[in-house]
């Protein structure tokens, strides 16, 4: 799956209370980490091109063309 033809992955929290009976409750925000460049299928032209195919904020941030910071912490766009 692709948004706008980048990778992505999702990240939804959950805490488990008990197992019998079933007690779950899922946390009101996630967390969503993309690539930064857009997503073509792996050969061996792209395959060194970790911006495309993986989404670590720590492996993206180097990317200084395409990677934007926050400016504060209220900035959550």
């Amino acid at each position: 799956m692709l948004i706008d033809d980048l990778k992505f992955d999702i990240r939804l929290y959950v805490l488990v209370l008990s197992i019998n009976p079933m007690r779950i409750y899922l946390f009101d925000e996630g967390l969503a980490r993309f690539s930064t460049d857009l997503y073509e299928k792996p050969a061996k032209a792209n395959l060194s091109n970790l911006y495309m195919h993986l989404t670590n904020y720590s492996i993206n941030a180097k990317n200084k063309e395409k990677f934007v910071f926050n400016k504060n912490l209220d900035d959550t766009d």
